[in-house]
């Protein structure tokens, strides 16, 4: 009786071994099918997002050098937000998100139109043709964020995966116009929930990010690179200066993303018909820009960061930069406020470093990441933007400086649906939207 009884006892734990085992081997049989599935996906789409951002890298390259040598090409500036405001309307998208819808769709599922893609990139296009004060990698969030949600609903794939498809879009086309591919890897995933990650992402936007850079460069695209002529040695004194500098450079960003979002609201409010508004602040740059006497404020203003990379700040610029770029956005221009935030982080950080007698090479770079990490609430990112566009050798100060513009800077940011959902003060669960 005992041999029987412990026979079937056998056979039950064997008939149960074997299911488990073939449990294990669907379980992992599925993991295997999804990296497969995830990688072809994200080459693929690296491949064609490199094209595109490669693409739009060169038109707006052609359009800034066109304007810069013919001098009547400003004069188009009262002109251009009008267009763009038309364009908007005859392609019924008159109530453009921009790259709140983006967050918004990962966030609750709302739908990115693909006309956004075409949009943004002709808007953008003109708005860099006029002299408009905006920059090109928000543009690039929206544009990848289009295409990887509507290559997501194109091969049906679930919610749930179509958030990671538009994760790894925004991380293909930052990385081919910008040339920084490890940061744009991680940027998708950090910008929309500050406190947390979307690791499942990872992968994908890693693949997708670098490849997307690899065609870009291949097709003529050049990741930037600045040499910082004086990097001082880890001291008490040079950290202490970092850290100044990067705190007030986390309250300048503060001051940056008020502006803009409270230039939007008084111009909507004083100016409630966009064409009319669009023209007035349209006219308006143009007179600043008279008055200034070049274009030093106008487009992405590259040439501008390598000047103060080499300490040739001009005294306040970076003012000038904020009200160029707030009436350039609130009149309807396109193209977003990361390059416009380099630029002032760049002027700030100069001009500390020369008054201080620290580097100016090494602040105006403190600078740049700070107001960066600063409007965005990217730590992890603007660390590793320093590291690709400035080198490894200042990666203490650069990594104390993000750490402290991240406190400093408070709940304000860009982009008005990014959620914070762990506070940056305790370690507690807060979930409010920035502002």
């Amino acid at each position: 009786m005992f041999w029987i009884c412990r026979r079937i006892c056998g056979i039950v734990i064997g008939v149960m071994d074997r299911e488990e085992t073939k449990k294990k081997i669907r379980h992992n049989g599925e993991r295997l099918l999804t990296v497969v599935r995830w990688t072809i996906f994200s080459l693929v789409t690296g491949l064609a997002l490199g094209v595109i951002g490669a693409l739009f890298a060169k038109c707006i390259s052609f359009v800034t050098e066109f304007r810069l040598a013919h001098r009547w090409v400003i004069f188009c500036l009262p002109f251009g937000a009008v267009l763009i405001l038309w364009l908007y309307r005859i392609l019924h998208d008159e109530k453009d998100g921009g790259t709140n819808l983006v967050i918004e769709a990962i966030h609750a599922d709302e739908n990115i139109p693909l006309r956004m893609s075409p949009l943004i990139f002709v808007s953008t296009v003109l708005s860099h043709f006029c002299g408009a004060s905006v920059g090109r990698e928000g543009a690039a969030l929206q544009l990848g964020g289009s295409i990887g949600n509507n290559i997501g609903k194109l091969f049906r794939f679930t919610d749930t995966d179509r958030k990671t498809m538009i994760m790894v879009g925004m991380s293909g086309v930052f990385s081919a116009l910008f040339g920084t591919a490890m940061s744009a890897s991680i940027f998708s995933m950090e910008m929309v929930s500050v406190g947390i990650m979307h690791y499942a992402a990872l992968a994908p936007c890693v693949i997708c990010s670098l490849t997307a850079r690899a065609v870009a460069a291949r097709l003529g695209v050049p990741a930037p690179f600045y040499v910082i002529e004086s990097i001082p040695s880890l001291s008490i004194p040079a950290v202490l200066h970092v850290a100044v500098l990067s705190s007030l450079a986390g309250v300048l960003s503060a001051f940056f993303c008020i502006c803009l979002h409270k230039g939007h609201k008084i111009s909507e409010r004083l100016m409630p018909n966009k064409s009319l508004r669009a023209l007035i602040l349209g006219s308006s740059l143009l007179a600043l820009t008279l008055l200034v006497g070049d274009q030093t404020y106008n487009g992405a203003g590259g040439s501008y960061i390598a000047a103060c990379l080499l300490g040739q700040e001009r005294p306040l610029g970076f003012l000038l930069k904020i009200l160029f770029t707030v009436i350039s956005l609130s009149a309807g221009y396109k193209g977003g406020e990361i390059v416009p935030s380099f630029f002032i982080g760049a002027s700030f950080g100069a001009l500390y470093g020369g008054i201080c007698g620290i580097s100016p090479g090494l602040c105006a770079a403190i600078g740049m990441g700070s107001v960066f990490c600063g409007v965005t609430n990217c730590p992890i990112s603007s660390f590793l933007i320093c590291l690709e566009l400035f080198g490894f050798e200042g990666s203490p100060y650069f990594l104390l400086a993000c750490a402290l513009s991240f406190l400093t800077s408070g709940y304000h940011g860009l982009y008005t649906r990014q959620t914070i959902v762990y506070s940056k003060y305790r370690s507690n669960y807060i979930n409010k939207r920035t502002h």
